[in-house]
């Protein structure tokens, strides 16, 4: 498979399933898009933006329902995208998204504000996926290289969720995520 085929496979996949709810008010394909252009306008580096673009990616990979969360349901989304990615891209983009979910629970240990900002949503699936993060947790989080990519990237996460919001389309980030294809 060439790269540009594994752009345009990883883009039909969104253009199939991406209408799915998110689970707050926007699609999981409006939460895609929203969240790589807020890293695009707080300039953030291409593997950040690229990052965020396919942070969600595992979501759109199971078929279990739309409000999973709410049934007490972890899928580990952060790693089912990362398998379904792993051939493609290399640990700039990879470790950012599997990450992102240890971002939170990171947060949230480190911040009481951060915690009382998360929507209801992520509050819910933060209960799922273990809660704040212990000192010892965040120690660790924090010798990983990648850390604060995840951070970073999960602040972006955190603001994609604005209804209505205007954003590029996925092919404007075709060539972008084409540049990352191993």
């Amino acid at each position: 498979m060439t790269p540009h085929q594994i752009v345009l496979m990883i883009f039909d996949v969104y253009n199939k399933v991406g209408h799915r709810q998110y689970g707050e008010s926007v699609t999981e394909l409006e939460h895609a898009l929203q969240t790589a252009t807020f890293a695009m306008q707080f300039n953030s580096s291409d593997a950040i933006v690229v990052a965020s673009l396919l942070h969600d990616y595992g979501h759109l990979q199971h078929d279990e329902g739309e409000d999973v969360a709410s049934h007490g349901v972890d899928m580990r989304h952060e790693d089912l995208g990362v398998i379904k990615l792993k051939r493609f891209f290399g640990p700039e983009i990879l470790e950012p998204i599997r990450l992102h979910v240890a971002a939170k629970r990171y947060l949230c240990h480190k911040s009481k504000a951060y915690i009382d900002g998360l929507s209801p949503a992520s509050r819910l699936s933060l209960q799922i996926q273990g809660g704040p993060m212990s000192a010892d947790e965040s120690a660790e989080f924090e010798s990983n290289p990648y850390y604060k990519s995840a951070v970073e990237l999960r602040r972006f996460d955190d603001m994609g969720k604005v209804s209505g919001m205007k954003t590029p389309t996925l092919d404007n980030f075709f060539s972008l995520v084409l540049s990352f294809v191993r």
